[in-house]
């Protein structure tokens, strides 16, 4: 038996690089489908090993999760997020989720619907019938208002969502797939890293502003959930992160890289969820009519309790992300060899588990391509793999902010539906890679009462 798993071949000098950069959806999808549990690619300076098999999924992620750190893969998302939370490990990383965990305890998260509900309905009221809405906009805006409110303790001005939303695209053009970025340094001053550089500055002054306003009132300030966690002072991530420094125990850069991975990372998924979900639901009328049906339910403004009770969401929002997981794949590096499936491993190596591959996969999905969101009814999801679905990662490192996305996407979709029914008008759906799945092109959603059906 061969210790070297298959794999495309590649080409001297960019190996697979130029395949995975065109189009690194459909490159996943070939591999998984042509060779099998574990991939050989060669992406970089550093072999990659694709892993397809929701066992090998669970070994990395949970059960031999201290044999794999997070690789430094490139300098500009150190520069970006730096030692928060999602890049953060060892010692440092432990530290920040204890210091972090209170913000998000499930009582705390579930007094915050009203916070959501609030942002959601001020949305909405700037609505109109027949109005065209780039959807994927107006979901971030709205999710970058939540996550301030919610982590930070304040509200944010449009001028300062607008500073926002204006500087994620170089951001985003920073984290394509290239195979240039292995050849080229990160400090050249091409016209990409100058405009990386700028979006980063103008996100740090964003911030500043934020830390400006509350500074000094982290034992006073109303907390946005109240005192859901009896702690008698406000549990906002910003006032935990802040009394933390007041004793020293956070240096002002640890905090900046808090915040950053907070803003970026808390908003972005969600909005991306929705976005995918409202497009999938335009395409899918008859599922669409059922999520009204069980929003109908609710009687006034949706709460927490609400949201327990609307099962066919979760199954649509379920669905929505198997097919359009946010973060499409997710990277280990293992700190010493490994044998995977047979096959050797080797340490610094790169190991590559892609949701998108596993979510798609007809070996743990009947006909994976169609929407359907009953193949998440609990008969029918007992016997898949735990990890054929993992799109808020797994084990010590799965995504904290999970109980919060999912809270705020089902009291989004409760606060639209109840009033509006959303038309997607653009072309077929393309996808862009970066740090996580973006469309790649404008979002259009015409704005349609709810007793008003479109023709089809």
């Amino acid at each position: 038996m061969s210790t070297t798993p298959p794999g495309p071949k590649g080409v001297p000098v960019f190996g697979n690089g130029r395949q995975y950069a065109r189009d690194p959806f459909q490159f996943i999808t070939a591999c998984t489908e042509a060779y099998g549990d574990v991939v050989r690619l060669d992406l970089g300076p550093r072999e990659t090993y694709m892993l397809t098999n929701p066992r090998d999924v669970e070994r990395v992620l949970v059960s031999e999760c201290a044999k794999f750190r997070k690789p430094d893969l490139d300098a500009g998302i150190d520069d970006l997020l730096g030692d928060g939370l999602l890049l953060s490990e060892g010692d440092t990383w432990e530290k920040q989720r204890d210091l972090a965990n209170p913000a998000f305890h499930a009582r705390r998260v579930g007094a915050l619907d009203d916070v959501m509900v609030d942002h959601a309905e001020e949305t909405v009221a700037d609505w109109a019938v027949g109005d065209r809405v780039d959807l994927q906009l107006e979901m971030a805006r709205l999710t970058v208002k939540i996550i301030v409110s919610a982590m930070f303790g304040t509200n944010v001005s449009e001028a300062k969502i607008r500073r926002v939303q204006e500087n994620l695209e170089p951001l985003g053009q920073r984290f394509e797939p290239s195979p240039m970025r292995a050849i080229v340094p990160d400090w050249a001053p091409t016209a990409e890293n100058r405009k990386f550089d700028a979006a980063v500055a103008a996100l740090e002054e964003v911030l500043d502003d934020i830390l400006a306003e509350r500074r000094g009132t982290q034992e006073t300030a109303p907390d946005p959930a109240g005192d859901a966690t009896g702690r008698g002072v406000p549990m906002d991530l910003l006032s935990i992160l802040l009394r933390a420094r007041d004793r020293g125990e956070q240096s002002d850069r640890q905090l900046r890289d808090e915040l950053m991975t907070m803003l970026l990372a808390g908003h972005d998924t969600t909005a991306l969820t929705l976005t995918y979900t409202y497009y999938l639901l335009s395409e899918h009328p008859e599922v669409r009519d059922r999520v009204h049906a069980e929003i109908d339910e609710i009687d006034g403004t949706p709460t927490a309790s609400d949201v327990r009770n609307l099962e066919y969401v979760d199954r649509v929002l379920s669905e929505a992300m198997r097919l359009y997981p946010p973060v499409y794949t997710v990277f280990r590096e293992p700190k010493t060899d490994v044998r995977i499936a047979g096959y050797r491993i080797p340490q610094g190596s790169i190991v590559m588990i892609p949701q998108w591959g596993v979510h798609r996969s007809d070996r743990w999905y009947d006909d994976p391509l169609t929407f359907d969101p009953d193949r998440w009814a609990p008969e029918r999801r007992a016997d898949r793999p735990r990890f054929s679905y993992f799109p808020f990662g797994g084990g010590p490192r799965h995504c904290i902010g999970k109980q919060l996305s999912l809270l705020e996407a089902k009291l989004i979709l409760a606060t639209v539906g109840s009033e509006y029914t959303l038309d997607y008008e653009g072309p077929d759906l393309d996808l862009r890679g970066s740090l996580t799945m973006h469309p790649d092109h404008p979002m259009p959603m015409r704005i349609r009462p709810r007793s008003e059906s479109p023709e089809r």
